[in-house]
């Protein structure tokens, strides 16, 4: 079984594995810091909950944004599942030509984005997915990472707005029926939801422009399903694509890959 880790800012997400079917998936809130002892332990809770045998473990595939992380990622990996890890970076084949000024500034997550929604979808494709920041990949019809764009999250919105106001407040992250609000709550809510469904189909369609016309459209991350049903420019909500495509990365590096 390939245990793949997806370590983000808010969340990290981890997925089993057996073959191409994805057996069990995770969600844990992003801690400050990891040992190995403390991810070795986490993993075993984890996967007695679902009833999955941790044992049966024979390839690990990390993906990373979070530096301080990543040492107790490989530790776990590496001393409690007695298993070599490809942690995505630098000399790690990922079937992803990418053509931003500096390769390296392009983060895991983003390239195993590309990779599966190209795998799948074929190009040209947008992804966006919904974590801290919402980030648009533009992937060419050949593809290739040609860039893309970050602009700040739902929640990290919603946080900025009540931290730098007087008497606005916190609200439940619902979409509001009416994008004129007439309560204080419903003007937030337009505010966030109407407002980002405003940014995705401005983003969309420029970079479209900018691919050549016809792109498909795949929504990932942590508050996909919540905008995806609001606008008709995303084609497919895809949940657990960066896991899939740190399976494929995987695939490339292991032996005989």
């Amino acid at each position: 079984m390939l245990l793949a880790i997806d370590a983000g800012n808010t969340h990290v997400v981890f997925g089993v594995y057996e073959a191409e079917r994805l057996e069990a998936s995770w969600r844990v809130s992003t801690p400050p810091t990891w040992t190995g002892d403390e991810v070795a332990m986490l993993l075993r809770d984890l996967f007695a909950l679902r009833n999955v045998d941790l044992g049966k473990v024979d390839g690990v595939v990390i993906g990373s944004v979070v530096p301080n992380l990543n040492q107790g990622l490989l530790e776990a990996a590496e001393t409690h599942l007695k298993v070599a890890p490809v942690m995505v970076g630098p000399g790690v084949k990922t079937g992803v030509r990418i053509l931003y000024e500096n390769p390296k500034e392009v983060g895991a997550d983003r390239i195993a984005n590309s990779l599966a929604a190209f795998r799948k979808f074929g190009g040209p494709v947008i992804v966006i997915d919904f974590g801290t920041a919402v980030t648009y990949d533009a992937i060419s019809a050949g593809g290739e990472y040609v860039g893309g764009a970050i602009a700040p999250g739902v929640e990290i919105s919603l946080e900025a707005l009540i931290e730098h106001t007087a008497r606005l407040f916190r609200v439940e992250l619902t979409p509001p029926d009416s994008v004129i609000g007439k309560t204080t709550v419903a003007a937030i809510q337009s505010g966030l939801f109407w407002g980002f469904v405003g940014q995705i189909e401005g983003m969309v369609g420029r970079m479209s422009e900018e691919l050549g016309g016809g792109a498909h459209v795949v929504a990932t991350g942590g508050q996909a399903e919540l905008v995806a049903g609001l606008t008709h420019v995303i084609e497919a909500v895809e949940p657990q694509l960066t896991l899939d495509g740190l399976r494929l990365i995987y695939l490339q590096n292991s032996p005989g890959g």
